[in-house]
């Protein structure tokens, strides 16, 4: 969806080009371009019909300041409204309560919730919170069991049960637990079904009136698209939800939901599912998403990424050897890539960079397995190797490949690749800043 809309308004730009002031015989073909690409995203009608008669009151008659183009200023109306849109601002969870504060999780089965829970405690255990994890889920017997390894993993206590407790009981005596042993917040996973059904929603209603959570949040995949709207739709009038999480936010269908939860069910979305690993969960914030969906990037959360991620030590000693201009070998290369997967991979960095940037840089491949390649074929190398490249002659490089399962070719791949990035790096070292992004391309590992 993002790379759709974002091309249409690429187009957008070219046919305001030149124009003086916006008006509505200028613009009424933009929005019929935004308008396609919000239904394409299976954003629902109403909202859409909505969205752009909110887009075009603001931007008839909108003077053309600056040195921005009509085009530039329609962008600019667009992004305020998509931020509207889906929320305006942040919304942080509300803690303030007395401990421990209770977080009920509700939605579909397959929607993610018992891995979101388990992420949404290691982002309170970061805030130094104490927390304890409970399942609900009496009728899928792995729930519960994959919940308690999922709260070892994040450092989180976790209350246990059984499959023949009641469901309410389970999350009464959590709560009770919890209080005991001076927990700041409980969180309780509740369990789900393959469609809505009265059953359901009568569990869920009672273990809400049981626990009184100071946050109820509705957790739904966002590769439903519509199906979500419709759903969280349903639990809204079931339960009064005080936020979402939308999962899988990464997947094909991003942004189509997002664009539509928030004015189907009132509830603000608190956070966004963006891969599968323990920590890929985050803070949504509406104006970076807008951002994102109009190509402009969300270079907010890649600083955010890189100062949560990034080992400073090692920054500090690669920044040293890059001024001194010498150095640089193949562990420190090995070091750039685990700082990288550390940030989400090339594909997760992307996505967060600008259009014109990460269409620079489509040359780059996105495959996890080819980054993975390459640590394998460095770790089969010894520490002299890593630190000399040049004792690197045929017989070493057939033990390395068969030490890490490749051909002697993709060692000498990567040893290419390795000789452009030293070059890369005296570059910037002598101040030949053009010349390193002119010749960046095969540059950045896994590129072809």
């Amino acid at each position: 969806m993002l790379d759709n809309l974002t091309q249409r308004l690429g187009r957008v730009m070219k046919q305001l080009r030149g124009e003086a002031r916006l008006t509505d015989a200028n613009i009424q073909d933009a929005l019929r371009e935004v308008r396609l690409a919000l239904l394409e995203a299976d954003v629902g009608l109403p909202i859409v019909k909505d969205f752009i008669a909110a887009v075009r009151d603001k931007a008839v008659g909108a003077d053309v300041v600056g040195s921005l183009t009509p085009g530039q200023a329609l962008v600019g109306v667009v992004h305020r409204e998509l931020a509207a849109l889906m929320g305006g601002a942040a919304a942080p969870l509300d803690l303030a309560t007395q401990p421990p504060a209770v977080i009920l999780l509700a939605g579909l089965q397959g929607a993610g919730k018992t891995t979101t829970a388990a992420k949404l405690a290691r982002l309170l255990r970061e805030s130094k919170k104490k927390v304890l994890l409970v399942s609900t889920d009496v009728y899928r017997p792995a729930a519960i069991d994959q919940l308690k390894t999922l709260a070892g993993q994040v450092g989180a206590d976790f209350f246990p049960a059984t499959g023949d407790e009641q469901p309410v009981l389970i999350a009464a005596a959590a709560l009770d637990w919890a209080r005991r042993h001076y927990h700041d917040v409980l969180i309780v996973d509740s369990a789900g079904r393959l469609a809505i059904d009265e059953v359901m929603m009568r569990e869920i209603a009672a273990i809400h009136a049981a626990v009184k959570p100071i946050e109820t949040l509705f957790v739904v995949d966002a590769m439903q698209g519509q199906d979500a709207v419709n759903t969280a739709r349903a639990f809204r009038e079931a339960l009064p939800l005080t936020g979402i999480v939308l999962t899988k936010l990464d997947g094909d269908a991003r942004g189509g939901a997002a664009l539509s939860v928030k004015s189907v069910t009132g509830a603000p979305i608190k956070f966004v599912g963006v891969a599968e690993k323990i920590d890929g969960l985050e803070v949504f914030h509406p104006e970076r998403m807008a951002s994102r969906i109009l190509g402009m990037g969300d270079v907010l959360s890649l600083i955010e990424d890189a100062h949560k991620n990034v080992d400073l030590v090692e920054a500090e000693k690669l920044a040293r050897k890059v001024k001194s201009g010498k150095g640089f070998d193949l562990e420190d290369f090995k070091t750039q890539i685990a700082q990288m997967r550390k940030m989400g991979g090339l594909a997760g960095m992307m996505d967060k960079l600008p259009a014109e940037l990460a269409r620079a840089a489509q040359g780059a491949s996105m495959d996890e397995r080819r980054i993975a390649r390459i640590e394998g074929i460095i770790n089969s190398m010894t520490p002299a190797e890593r630190t000399r490249p040049e004792l690197l002659k045929a017989s070493r490089k057939r033990r390395i490949a068969a030490g890490a399962g490749v051909s002697v070719q993709q060692v000498n791949q990567l040893l290419a690749q390795f000789e452009q990035t030293q070059k890369m790096m005296k570059m910037v070292a002598k101040g030949g800043m053009q010349k390193m992004l002119r010749g960046m391309k095969g540059l950045m590992p896994g590129m072809r």
